[in-house]
């Protein structure tokens, strides 16, 4: 009898752990933890840069804690904003909050927790974060509603996301200046590139109800050519940001090989086929993320 009882009691304590995880799985999946690969390591290659080394543990884990609580409350404002229009989308209608799995409450409070995580990052980054966190955030509101009116919305995620690299060097040399934002236009014009070729996927239901993309607004030409203008851009930067920078010579072999793996991804969907878009737009764009991180570390490493 004492030991049915104790079976039973781990069993409940089993099954609360596996719905605590279950829970927490959710708001991963809300604002699908999987794709900071595209934006974390180029903040890390930004703070790199920026100290011409690799920065102290302290500074790299509060850059990593303002990364996440500031992607983390982008990806959540924008399920939020964007909630009645993925119910209605057959692809999207499974997300967490179109599909009642979480609350607009519980999405509104996970809202506020990681900006509670990005402020508190800033006061222990140099005093200067702590007034530019509202400009960072500001486009986190705006850019859901830029799919409403232009097609131009791909350029201002990619800005917005662009802003990553840049705040990462600043939160290493406590001043605002140029040079980072050659970097985060080389991500801005990279992540609005493959916007584009993700938004392929919603051309038919983005035109019956008035949403702005490229391929939906000006046609599949353009959603196939547009993108390889602003990859190629977003070389021409990173170029840039090497010469600037002086960093060496193993930095600019990695944007040859990330130059490589977009004309490969835009070669994927060089006929618009959806069914390559997912190798396009998760596979490839991982993996330039990664390679270039791999390639730019090494440049700084060498360098110091």
């Amino acid at each position: 009898m004492a030991n049915s009882s104790r079976l039973s009691h781990r069993g409940s304590v089993v099954e609360s752990g596996l719905g605590v995880l279950s829970y927490l799985g959710l708001y991963i999946n809300l604002v699908k933890f999987e794709h900071t690969i595209f934006a974390l390591p180029f903040a890390y290659v930004g703070a790199f840069l920026a100290e011409g080394a690799i920065p102290g543990f302290w500074r790299m884990f509060w850059i990593t804690v303002a990364m996440v609580g500031a992607r983390s409350l982008a990806m959540a404002l924008n399920r939020l904003l964007d909630a009645e229009i993925d119910a209605m989308n057959p692809r999207t209608a499974v997300r967490e909050l179109p599909a009642g799995r979480l609350s607009r409450v519980e999405g509104w409070v996970f809202s506020l927790v990681s900006l509670a995580v990005l402020i508190a990052a800033t006061f222990n980054l140099p005093e200067v974060t702590r007034y530019l966190w509202p400009l960072v955030v500001l486009p986190f509101l705006i850019y859901p509603l830029t799919k409403r009116w232009t097609w131009l919305c791909h350029l201002f995620l990619g800005a917005t996301i662009g802003l990553g690299p840049v705040g990462a060097w600043v939160a290493v040399t406590g001043e605002v200046t140029w040079e980072p934002f050659l970097l985060g236009g080389a991500v801005a014009l990279w992540i609005a590139g493959f916007d584009i070729i993700y938004s392929f996927m919603d051309v038919s239901f983005d035109r019956s109800h008035g949403i702005h993309s490229v391929p939906a607004d000006l046609g599949y030409k353009a959603g196939i050519w547009l993108p390889r203008v602003l990859h190629t851009g977003s070389i021409g930067l990173l170029v840039l940001t090497g010469l600037v920078t002086g960093v060496g010579w193993l930095f600019f072999a990695g944007v040859l090989v990330s130059a490589g793996l977009l004309a490969y991804e835009n070669w994927l969907m060089r006929e618009a086929d959806l069914a390559k878009t997912g190798i396009a737009f998760m596979t490839m764009n991982s993996l330039i993320s990664v390679v270039f991180f791999v390639f730019a570390t090494g440049a700084v490493l060498l360098q110091g």
